[in-house]
């Protein structure tokens, strides 16, 4: 059976900030709204509604589902829910569509990142038996991805600040970045190490933040949009849990993702990579074999703004825009979960 054409018709995202006090129905709610505004659709018009979340980051099990109250009581709903960023609910969403239930389905995702000690949250995502009791944090875990890297010549310090010094800049246009500059690459290399050979500005900044899209199959796209993001490719791949048993200085899952997506079989005009790290960047760049002409992060990536949960989505909705926008024809949207790159999204979209 061949597969149906089904693209990305509208975003919404939320300006980040850090420390925020609303709740995730707060924080929802708002963009949701704004998303159908735009499109110009009800919410009667929804086939399926999935949202990613997890419910570590609020302490709280089953968290997930007080923020389906930000879709409202009425009227009644097919909802899903993925423990993991949003744009793992966009694949979910797109197999739903595909199964010929649905023509139209509503993603989102929220993420209060500042609102605990996130790096030590995540660390619940390695191996309980025998490294998550040990608490590592995944800034000590990139860094010493970072360090191995270095010390094979896969990258250098110079193209980590290189990755840095871009995004920021990049941010200064973008109205939902937190982390803005125009550090040169020498001030940033001059700064100390926060954890070595990491430093501040090689981690991405934390953040609170949400966001949403709308997927549409066929005709129904062409009639929301004008100029819909068409996904021609998405595959998702997954590395061992067991760190010591893969290669810290190349990511094989994203490779195949990439492949498996259809990356290679023509030019990428924009990749919008979620790389939380800068090396990581710079091995994903080499991972999926994207060329010096491809526009990488223009909205300056998860560097300068990572609500987690939601970052990965954001890198799909950024990619979707340049389509919309008309600046791009063919892009690249990423999303990486797990330890040193441990999982990765991969989906190619085109304009028509």
């Amino acid at each position: 059976m061949a597969l149906r054409d089904i693209a990305i018709v509208g975003t919404a995202q939320r300006p980040s900030e850090v420390n925020s006090t609303f709740t995730s129905v707060e924080i929802l709610l708002p963009v949701i709204q704004q998303l159908l505004d735009k499109v110009g659709i009800e919410r009667s018009d929804i086939g399926f509604w999935c949202h990613g979340s997890c419910d570590y980051m609020s302490g709280q099990p089953f968290s997930f589902v007080a923020a389906v109250d930000a879709i409202g009581a009425w009227p009644p709903i097919v909802e899903s829910h993925v423990e993991a960023d949003g744009a793992l609910a966009l694949y979910e969403a797109w197999v739903k569509i595909q199964t010929g239930e649905v023509d139209v389905a509503l993603v989102f995702s929220n993420g209060k990142t500042t609102s605990g000690p996130i790096d030590q949250i995540l660390s619940l995502q390695t191996d309980p038996y025998m490294v998550a009791p040990l608490k590592p944090g995944f800034d000590a875990l990139a860094a010493l991805q970072a360090r191995a890297c270095l010390d094979a010549g896969v990258v250098t310090e110079r193209q980590m600040a290189e990755v840095a010094s871009r995004s920021r800049r990049d941010a200064n246009n973008n109205a939902i970045a937190f982390t803005k500059g125009n550090e040169s690459v020498e001030e940033l290399l001059a700064m100390p190490y926060t954890m070595n050979p990491l430093r501040a500005h090689d981690c991405a900044t934390p953040v609170d933040g949400c966001n949403a899209v709308v997927l549409a199959a066929g005709d129904i796209a062409r009639r929301l949009a004008e100029r819909p993001a068409w996904i021609r490719g998405i595959d998702h791949r997954i590395d061992t849990q067991r760190l010591g048993a893969r290669s810290m200085i190349e990511s094989s899952s994203a490779a195949i993702a990439a492949q498996k997506a259809g990356v290679g079989n023509d030019r990428i005009d924009v990749a919008e990579i979620h790389a939380p790290y800068t090396h990581q960047e710079l091995l994903l760049r080499n991972a999926m074999g994207l060329s010096e002409s491809t526009h990488i992060n223009p909205s300056g990536g998860a560097l300068v703004a990572n609500p987690l949960m939601a970052a990965g989505l954001a890198r799909f909705a950024e990619a979707a825009e340049s389509i919309f926008a008309g600046s791009a024809d063919r892009v690249l949207a990423h999303c990486t979960s797990g330890p040193m790159l441990q999982q990765n999204l991969v989906c190619v979209m085109e304009g028509e």
